[in-house]
């Protein structure tokens, strides 16, 4: 009897024991449940909600679809607006339409504008239209223009072309160009060529150089190749070096392997080494000045 009560207690105590365990397991799965209903996913198990819960998931319900009715997104259920919301809703739609026709955008519907902002939008396609004829670009329609207008963008098209033939951008026609604007643009056109060369870059044209610019080329031409030499370039042309020159990079080479085999740290040709550079590294020292 005495075995029997025993046993009977410990299970008692087992039992309660498994309390907590069991309490946060449900009280995880009522969490996850209710951020799914608060999310309207289909995995909500809206009869497991508390009274409170359900408000909550509800007012979050609610908000969500107020936010996708502002935004535009086809999930809006516009039954489920109240009064207020509904109204505010309709004063955005309709400011971001009269921007949208302000702007020339093709989401405009012209339908829902004032007789005021039906002017003013065609005001703005009138001057988006000018400065696009004045620009060349976007789809400008000469037939809009009025006489003034039609000055101001000839006059405007040709400035712009008169640039471009300067800066060697853009649709340049020489051909619209008076003799002074001639004159500029080649002396530009020059300039750029020559300008071109001296860096070095493949828009060049030597025959268009004059002596001092050609030497002033060939020179800077120089510097870079003995520049890629001395960083030991796959580019560098060692034909093209001064024998002085030629000379400065040996010793360079011949002072940075003696240093590599020395230091072990870096490419060492031991075969380049002279019988002084080489006792010495067997030495541990640097040898005697040659």
């Amino acid at each position: 009897m005495k075995v029997s009560r025993r046993k009977y207690l410990w299970l008692r105590v087992a039992c309660l024991s498994f309390l907590p365990v069991l309490a946060i397991a449900q009280s995880s799965d009522a969490a996850r449940n209710l951020d799914a209903c608060k999310a309207g996913r289909e995995t909500c198990d809206h009869s497991k909600l508390s009274p409170a819960e359900a408000k909550d998931v509800a007012l979050a319900l609610h908000t969500r679809n107020v936010v996708n009715c502002r935004s535009g997104f086809e999930s809006c259920d516009h039954s489920k607006l109240n009064r207020s919301e509904a109204i505010a809703l309709a004063v955005a739609d309709h400011k971001s339409n009269v921007a949208a026709c302000q702007e020339g955008m093709q989401s405009c519907d012209r339908s829902k504008l004032t007789p005021s902002e039906a002017q003013d939008s065609s005001a703005a396609d009138h001057h988006r239209n000018v400065a696009d004829c004045k620009d060349g670009v976007g789809s400008c329609d000469h037939s809009k223009l009025t006489k003034f207008e039609s000055g101001e963008v000839d006059a405007a098209r040709h400035q712009l072309n008169a640039s471009d033939c300067k800066n060697g951008s853009g649709l340049c026609d020489h051909s619209q160009l008076t003799p002074s604007e001639t004159k500029e643009v080649s002396s530009a056109e020059h300039e750029r060529n020559a300008r071109n060369c001296k860096s070095g870059w493949d828009d060049c044209d030597h025959s268009k150089l004059t002596a001092s610019e050609a030497a002033q080329s060939a020179d800077a031409e120089h510097e870079r190749n003995l520049a890629v030499c001395k960083s030991s370039q796959e580019t560098c042309d060692y034909s093209k070096l001064t024998p002085s020159e030629g000379k400065g990079l040996a010793d360079a080479e011949h002072q940075r392997n003696y240093t590599a085999c020395l230091k072990g740290y870096g490419y060492c040709d031991p075969t380049r080494l002279t019988p002084s550079e080489a006792k010495a590294i067997q030495a541990g020292h640097d040898p005697a000045p040659r």
